[in-house]
């Protein structure tokens, strides 16, 4: 399989940014570009488990959605929702109505809000589990669902008590916010990626 595709610019990009048109923008400006804030890693670890057998295209197509019917991912206000906000959730078409993963979503605000409570913070938490080294992936199967330190991850969280984060959602986590640079070796975005995750994990300590 070919891992990498020529864009209309003429530019090579990860196959997968060129499968849609709304992958575009998100493969050049999004995936692997670090998220260093509660609340956005809080949003992406959401996302992410709502796309649980599911296209990730449908995520995020439906984004907006999700951003207004959970207060713009402020875990803070999502940890307080009650019934009624569960009922609304339910009902709410913008978005993926799952009971599981809608439950799942307050939880992990709830989660979330008591780890920052305590003086710690999810971000921190997330990138802690960061591997060592980055090879950049060059062939399809060095592109994998799951690492050791995704497993850990998984682990950790839901030590936390944190629901619908197993291994293979927390490594779309770390793929997504910067932890790994998978943008594979040859992409016109991998060396911007990388020297912006190299400067977050600097400023991270």
């Amino acid at each position: 399989m070919t891992v990498l595709a020529d864009g209309a610019d003429g530019r090579p990009r990860c196959w997968w940014g060129l499968s849609a048109p709304d992958y575009v923008a998100y493969h050049d400006e999004e995936w692997g570009r670090p998220v260093t804030d509660d609340r956005g890693i809080y949003e992406r670890l959401t996302l992410e488990a709502f796309q649980s057998g599911l296209s990730w295209l449908t995520i995020l197509r439906k984004r907006e959605g999700f951003r207004e019917a959970f207060d713009r991912f402020d875990f803070n206000r999502v940890a307080d929702y009650g019934d009624a906000d569960f009922e609304r959730l339910l009902a709410d078409a913008a978005i993926v109505r799952n009971r599981a993963k809608i439950d799942a979503a307050i939880a992990n605000a709830r989660a979330t809000r008591e780890l920052v409570a305590g003086g710690e913070s999810l971000a921190a938490l997330a990138w802690a589990h960061r591997p060592d080294g980055d090879v950049a992936p060059t062939v399809i199967e060095d592109v994998v669902a799951m690492t050791a330190e995704s497993k850990a991850l998984a682990k950790e969280l839901k030590r936390r008590g944190f629901r619908f984060v197993g291994p293979t959602t927390a490594y779309a986590l770390m793929q997504a916010v910067g932890i790994v640079n998978d943008h594979i070796e040859g992409c016109v975005v991998r060396a911007e990626v990388e020297a912006e995750r190299a400067a977050a994990i600097a400023e991270l300590g």
